[in-house]
């Protein structure tokens, strides 16, 4: 069936605003080293510093993704994607500006709550207004689109001074804000909004153990992603430190070849899920995939960067899922409480870094950088593929309904 000019529309903005959105997340990464060293971070203190800024930048979208997430429940989609876009665009500009950590560090968290309602916002709303057996080409369409802004991020951060780079993230997110007023609203949620009161109700999210549950297993899934991204490529550096490369890789252009192949993985994840008419199954062989692309990082010592950056490639296609993973998100719960689930579990996923992270630092000085890496991505892995084994099936489910 043919879609309509509004559902169009609705899928690209999504999808742009997805770009700008990555883009910005992914940017820090890129910029990480040239930016604090350029405001006066001593070389010994860019690795704490970085993390403590990452760290900034997830709590911000832990407390946006509950925030944007109550909001697209009670007040609609369509506020919350363009709400979200203003914020980040306005955060991204002032991270231009900054000449302190502090300022670094305050305008990373505004940006990450601003960055924490885009996705779930839009991939709620084309998850409505689509048709259900065909729901997944156009989600597999926006995070494709989505993830090349992490493309943009690292050739932009590569080839322009950090604060140009972000006056790009700014400018892009701001021009997209033009697209609002011809952009319609979910049928799906007008009904619901005039025949439910309790949308967006966090109580009743957590009032079951089933559905407690439910909505742990989404978040679990999407681990082993933000493992292989906010840690292994983020801090590519260090562990090609402790791998003896003759050569450190550059975290821009990691992030570049990752990313890529997170646009190929999305995209195969995504039709494969279409033609297997199962999310869970795809889900389930993406995570083994990931596990087996991780090794190689701990067991090639001193390797080149001709063989380091194709192993990036590859770790993003495997870890390529993230589209299947927010859709089925989407596909478990009802319309009163799906932007809310839509949009706080890829932030608590996205969030999960901070705990990866303060375990990677925990366990470095003790067991080693490569050590401590490992252990926290088998935990990752391990919690992922149980949780995956314990979802049941949405393909193709019909989405309106609500939680009683």
């Amino acid at each position: 069936m043919p879609l309509n000019r509004a559902t169009i529309l609705a899928i690209i903005v999504a999808a742009l605003g997805y770009f700008v959105d990555v883009y910005d997340l992914i940017l820090f990464s890129v910029v990480r080293r040239t930016s604090l060293v350029s405001i006066g971070v001593p070389e010994d203190q860019l690795l704490t510093v970085g993390v403590d800024l990452i760290n900034m930048q997830m709590l911000g979208m832990l407390v946006g993704g509950i925030l944007w997430g109550i909001l697209g429940d009670k007040k609609g989609r369509l506020s919350v994607l363009f709400g979200s876009i203003l914020l980040y665009s306005i955060a991204n500009i002032a991270n231009g500006f900054v000449e302190t950590v502090e300022w670094y560090a305050i305008w990373r968290l505004i940006a990450g709550i601003g960055l924490a309602g885009e996705l779930g916002a839009g991939i709620t709303l084309v998850s409505e207004i689509m048709p259900k057996e065909t729901r997944g080409y156009a989600t597999t369409l926006v995070a494709t689109i989505g993830v090349g802004g992490a493309v943009a991020a690292s050739l932009i951060g590569d080839s322009f001074d950090w604060r140009t780079a972000y006056f790009v993230g700014g400018a892009m997110g701001l021009a997209l804000l033009v697209l609002r007023v011809s952009v319609v609203e979910s049928g799906m949620f007008d009904s619901v909004r005039e025949s439910c009161k309790r949308r967006g109700d966090l109580i009743l999210l957590f009032s079951s153990w089933e559905r407690a549950l439910r909505y742990l297993y989404c978040t679990l899934i999407g681990l082993p992603i933000w493992y292989a991204i906010g840690i292994l490529v983020t801090f590519s550096p260090e562990i090609g430190k402790a791998l003896e490369m003759p050569i450190l890789p550059s975290p821009g252009r990691a992030v570049l070849f990752a990313y890529v192949g997170l646009l190929v993985g999305d995209l195969i994840s995504g039709l494969l899920s279409q033609v297997w008419r199962s999310r869970n199954r795809v889900v389930r062989l993406f995570i083994v995939l990931t596990a087996a692309s991780c090794a190689p990082v701990f067991l090639v010592h001193g390797m080149s960067l001709e063989l380091f950056y194709p192993l990036c490639f590859l770790i993003g296609t495997c870890a390529g899922y993230w589209a299947v993973f927010v859709t089925t998100a989407a596909e478990q719960f009802g319309t009163n409480l799906r932007a809310t689930v839509t949009t706080t579990v890829p932030n608590f996923v996205r969030g999960a870094v901070v705990p990866m992270t303060l375990s990677f630092r925990y366990l470095d000085p003790t067991v080693g950088v490569l050590s401590s890496a490992m252990i926290v991505g088998a935990v990752s892995i391990l919690l992922a593929f149980g949780s995956a084994l314990l979802l049941k099936e949405t393909f193709g489910r019909d989405l309106d309904f609500i939680e009683e």
